[in-house]
């Protein structure tokens, strides 16, 4: 069958599918499994036989709020935040992982730069880090403890000081991400370009472990909340760059909702981030090897878990459920 006649011959249904979905008409999850399998069917066809179409697109993104809607209408006494963490924002980065793999790759390319640049100028980092920084980190390395800055302040003044920073970091992440994405991409631009030039610095210096096993104890959660924080700023743009078949405002205002609730969900890790730098990463100095490297894994699989894998088993499980019904 031709794409046009396709088309022409489930529209109809599909306005239906929108209807349900994003209008006014109310529809209880038995209709809204059905809706969903004629739904994944139609998929499947187009995935087949349209595979680089936009209606595969379009049919995606109708089948991933279908079954979010059933989810959320199945639910009965559930907690709103746990609900929140434990199904809504999995089901949401799902939908959207293609941002994060993104946001991903280009921290990676632009962090690159930063060790490149640092590698093939001397002045390069001092021109990133600026000289005071960069003075008093040779310093730090001469007597003996390469991560000393952490240990200035008081801890609870450490973490409230760190904490804010980091939110301040993250949303400005995000929210310049309605600048049509090229403002979370200066933002990342930035802070891959001081983290590789940081991190090579060290290198340079002989010491690249001990920063390792100090700087990423609270930098594993902090580092990766960024990167999602630019995501949903990559999300947020791309709703207005690329409206779909909606209007522009109205695909901004999906965007922005679900965007907005990815960007939510980094607070925890942030908080946690801030924490650690707080009050354990002063400590990394004269921690065993294995403690440092136990904390850096242990955190680095919390929020990778929960970004890279638990929306997989969300999405598998609610598509288990719809087989049910």
């Amino acid at each position: 069958m031709r794409e046009v006649a396709f088309i022409k011959q489930n529209k109809e249904k599909w306005l239906e599918f929108e209807q349900a979905i994003f209008g006014k008409t109310k529809k209880n999850p038995d209709d809204l499994a059905n809706l969903y399998i004629h739904l994944v069917n139609d998929l499947s066809y187009a995935q087949t036989y349209y595979p680089k179409s936009k209606t595969v697109v379009y049919l995606n993104y109708l089948a991933s709020q279908t079954y979010q809607k059933i989810y959320k209408t199945k639910r009965t006494d559930t907690n709103r935040l746990v609900y929140f963490f434990k199904t809504e924002v999995p089901l949401i980065v799902y939908e959207y992982r293609r941002y994060i793999l993104y946001a991903f790759l280009i921290f990676g390319i632009l962090t690159s730069i930063g060790v490149v640049s640092a590698q093939n100028d001397e002045t390069f980092v001092r021109l990133i880090l600026g000289d005071q920084y960069v003075n008093m980190t040779l310093q730090n390395i001469e007597d003996g403890n390469p991560v000393a800055v952490y240990k200035s302040g008081s801890n609870w003044g450490s973490f409230i000081g760190i904490t804010l920073n980091n939110l301040r970091v993250g949303a400005t992440a995000y929210f310049w991400g309605i600048f049509l994405g090229l403002g979370t991409l200066y933002i990342l631009l930035q802070n891959c370009i001081m983290l590789g030039s940081f991190q090579y610095f060290f290198y340079q210096q002989g010491v690249f472990w001990e920063s390792v096993r100090g700087i990423w104890i609270h930098g594993s959660m902090e580092i990766f909340a960024i990167v999602i924080e630019a995501a949903a700023g990559f999300i947020l743009g791309a709703s207005i760059l690329f409206p779909k078949t909606y209007s522009r405002l109205h695909s901004f205002k999906i965007g922005f909702k679900n965007s907005f609730k990815i960007f939510l969900s980094t607070m925890p890790f942030t908080f946690a981030a801030g924490f650690l730098e707080g009050y354990i990463t002063r400590y990394s100095i004269e921690m065993p090897n294995y403690l440092s490297v136990g904390i850096i894994l242990t955190t680095l699989f919390l929020i990778g878990y929960y970004y890279l894998v638990y929306p997989f088993v969300v999405n598998k499980k609610i598509k288990k459920y719809v087989s049910t019904l």
